[in-house]
């Protein structure tokens, strides 16, 4: 029988200022999963009183930002006036469209302390048709998130749509981002639920597919969404994400993502001269930025 496991893929680290984190997406051998361009691991981390997340004014296009936390808070801020305290369980849903200005550092109450920080960074390409549509933002509480038990095993939809389940997230193209959690080994076939391409995240545990394990920080894309069943090995936390690719290529140069080339062009020149009618500033938090590399 052929494997339905098409790619393996191991976490990487990557730098984004003073915080390391373990980068999922893009790899070389694949750009996209599905709609989904980029997914940065952020932790476990430990941060004491002297360090703080401190990522300043950056911008966007022509994408969906995910920001989801397991552990610790981030404080987000946008050029649309939008200021949030992310937690554990909830979800940050930007929309960056035309182009989105925002920030994200450690919360003011926390910036003298210790500190954990843990969780996920996400980028979901938009449909060409939105890629220059406004910006928006929506932070979505986490008892609004649905939840549900299918024998042992514990089920998360962060965002999007399967079967009879839907997520508040207000996506642009059809995907979803499961979180599945076992306390004892379980088989679990989801394969008819899920569609387009599906990618697997083993966050903690082992999972055993076909006969073989798979552990912690390896990337698991499958051939086909259809034929995609497990067992869990005992304690486990693992993440599925997918969805429809779409039929035209996303370039990434940066932070900007787009169908168009020339569009990409365009935002490096605006953000490099500071064009505030394309990236407006942030309030109160207008003192700094990351330049263009």
């Amino acid at each position: 029988m052929q494997s339905n496991v098409g790619l393996i893929l191991e976490e990487r680290a990557a730098d984004i200022g003073n915080f390391m984190v373990g980068r999922l997406l893009p790899f070389r051998q694949k750009r996209a999963v599905g709609p989904f361009v980029f997914i940065d691991h952020m932790g476990p981390a430990c941060l004491k009183e002297h360090q703080n997340l401190d990522v300043p004014p950056h911008p966007h296009i022509g994408l969906s930002t995910l920001t989801y936390l397991l552990e610790g808070a981030i404080f987000h801020r946008d050029s649309l006036g939008n200021a949030i305290e992310i937690k554990p369980g909830e979800v940050n849903w930007m929309t960056a469209g035309k182009g989105i200005v925002h920030s994200e550092r450690t919360p003011e109450n926390l910036r003298a302390s210790d500190k954990y920080l843990h969780g996920f960074q996400i980028w979901i390409g938009l449909p060409r048709a939105l890629e220059q549509t406004e910006p928006s933002f929506l932070h979505i509480n986490k008892d609004d998130i649905p939840t549900w038990k299918e024998n042992e095993v514990h089920f998360k939809l962060i965002a999007g749509e399967i079967k009879d389940k839907k997520s508040p997230v207000p996506i642009h193209s059809p995907l979803y981002f499961i979180e599945i959690k076992t306390q004892t080994a379980q088989k679990i076939n989801i394969g008819n639920k899920l569609f387009g391409e599906v990618g697997m995240y083993v966050l903690d545990g082992t999972v055993k597919i076909e006969g073989n394990d798979y552990g912690s920080k390896q990337l698991l894309i499958a051939k086909n969404a259809s034929l995609c069943e497990f067992q869990t090995n005992g304690e486990t936390t693992l993440y599925l994400f997918g969805g429809e690719p779409f039929e035209e290529e996303r370039f990434m140069y940066w932070n900007f993502v787009n169908s168009d080339k020339n569009i990409l062009e365009q935002a490096k020149k605006n953000w490099k001269n500071q064009n505030m009618e394309a990236f407006p500033k942030i309030p109160n938090d207008d003192e700094e930025y990351v330049p263009l590399p």
